[in-house]
């Protein structure tokens, strides 16, 4: 009787919901479409559980290791033809508000008075010099970021790039309490959402630009954060993608303790896939995140082929799981269902793996980040931030700033410089601390200002293996 209950409520709730969404005249029909698909899935309680006997580890064919790569060709005429196939996809939905901004994050400045998105024209800019290659870039925005990023590309109207925008989905949150949407309750942006960026690929349909570039010959597209500075063009990889016919290619990386929770890839019954933390029932969880059993993570830089991303689309074949996600708005809690780029991974023929050096993944999520990019620790040259050949360990220092740095503001107030971190292992700073110029960490450095205290770091101090908690100390 329950399940005869439940399968009524089911079909309500989307009576309903159907209902409300035919009066929304803010989105696409489909938009409206593929929200209604989106919580009938979820509905339906079809996410497969994962049999955790039938995980198996990758094999090299799978997860390509980067260094068994052929090498590209020599010849620049060869080099251009390849590149020609190419456009990159940069994912442009995020606002900078955890790190005290306003606007989209890809304008936040990153080293040299060089933003995010400045630092990517550059790149793509300096490839298409070289190689006389005309690589688009594309940037997908949600409804969050649209207008910013619209005024902000008209500065690059001179460069020797071409840049499209488009839209990602716009769809209404759910009230958790009586399953209605609250957009019909609630006027402006809060009762909206992006669902993830697994919706990259029916956005990049909807809006044209998939045909368009079809229509352009273009072949694959390199999709990656707009936040992760080492997410470049990789010849070496899109040679290897065309030459096996490879319709998705994930990049993932080494396991450090600090990705624990990345997702990472497995073959599962034939295909391979990706399994994120969410996935993985409790008692696996530890399992999960050892770095024994499941040693590499997605860094979300992904290589996909454009007519089978059409192909998918249009047969409605991305089922990807879905990630519930609860927020609160102004006291009510709702729910937003999101999709992961990732998770596509085993629709797709040939699907590869490849497991490529860290330094294809440098995001920038924290200020912490910041410090590290904006460091001797890495140079810039061309656009591209390339990591300083005196440091010996092959990993970064692990940095935690306490909350008077969360906001890039504060941060940069609160270091006259930044100080030099080549030999640093560690940095934890807590309360208020001000770094004056030209000072060198070294080893493992904790800094604490008791509770109501102004710390200041001098000019030129070197601390090298210390426990600072007051001037004393220095």
């Amino acid at each position: 009787m329950a399940t005869a209950a439940t399968l009524v409520s089911v079909d309500d709730k989307l009576d309903q919901l159907r209902a409300e969404v035919a009066k929304l005249d803010q989105i696409s029909e489909n938009e409206k479409s593929g929200f209604i698909s989106l919580v009938s899935r979820y509905l339906s309680g079809e996410a497969e559980q994962i049999e955790w006997s039938k995980i198996q580890t990758p094999t090299d064919e799978v997860v390509v290791p980067y260094d068994t790569l052929a090498s590209p060709p020599e010849d620049l005429e060869e080099t251009k033809k390849l590149l020609d196939k190419l456009v990159v996809l940069k994912l442009n939905g995020g606002l900078g508000t955890t790190m005290g901004c306003t606007g989209p994050k890809s304008v936040i400045e990153v080293r040299n008075g060089f933003t995010f998105l400045d630092l990517i024209v550059i790149q793509i800019e300096s490839l298409n010099k070289k190689y006389g290659c005309s690589v688009p870039l594309l940037l997908m925005n949600s409804f969050n970021t649209h207008d910013d990023t619209q005024k902000i590309v008209e500065k690059y109207a001179n460069s020797n790039i071409e840049i499209h925008t488009f839209n990602q989905s716009q769809y209404p949150r759910i009230d958790t309490e009586d399953f209605s949407l609250l957009p019909i309750k609630k006027s402006g942006k809060d009762g909206w959402y992006p669902p993830g960026h697994g919706d990259v690929f029916p956005s990049l349909n909807n809006s044209g630009k998939l045909d368009l570039l079809l229509a352009q010959g273009k072949e694959y597209v390199f999709v990656a954060n707009s936040d992760n500075l080492g997410a470049i063009v990789d010849i070496k990889i899109l040679n290897h993608l065309i030459n096996n016919q490879n319709e998705y290619c994930m990049e993932v990386t080494p396991k450090t303790l600090a990705d624990v929770k990345g997702g990472t890839l497995i073959s599962y019954e034939g295909r391979v896939q990706l399994l994120e933390i969410a996935q993985v029932p409790d008692e696996h969880v530890n399992e999960f995140k050892s770095i024994e059993k499941f040693k590499i993570f997605n860094t979300n830089n992904l290589w996909v082929n454009l007519k089978a991303i059409k192909r998918l689309v249009e047969a409605d074949a991305l089922k990807m799981e879905i990630i519930p996600n609860p927020k609160e708005v102004d006291g009510v809690k709702v729910l937003q269902l999101e999709t992961a780029a990732g998770a596509a991974i085993r629709f797709f023929d040939k699907a590869i793996g490849i497991n490529v050096p860290r330094s294809r993944f440098l995001p920038v999520k924290a200020t912490s980040d910041l410090l590290l990019v904006q460091s001797d620790l890495y140079t810039l040259v061309d656009g591209f931030v390339t990591r300083n050949p005196a440091r010996a360990n092959p990993a970064n220092p692990s940095i935690e700033l306490g909350p008077e740095f969360k906001k890039v503001a504060n941060f940069l107030a609160r270091f006259k410089s930044i100080p030099s971190i080549v030999d640093l292992d560690s940095l934890k700073v807590s309360g208020d601390v001000w770094f004056g110029s030209g000072i060198t960490l070294k080893g493992k450095v904790t800094i604490t200002a008791k509770p109501g205290v102004k710390l200041e770091i001098p000019d030129g101090a070197v601390l090298e293996n210390k426990d600072v908690r007051g001037p004393q100390d220095l």
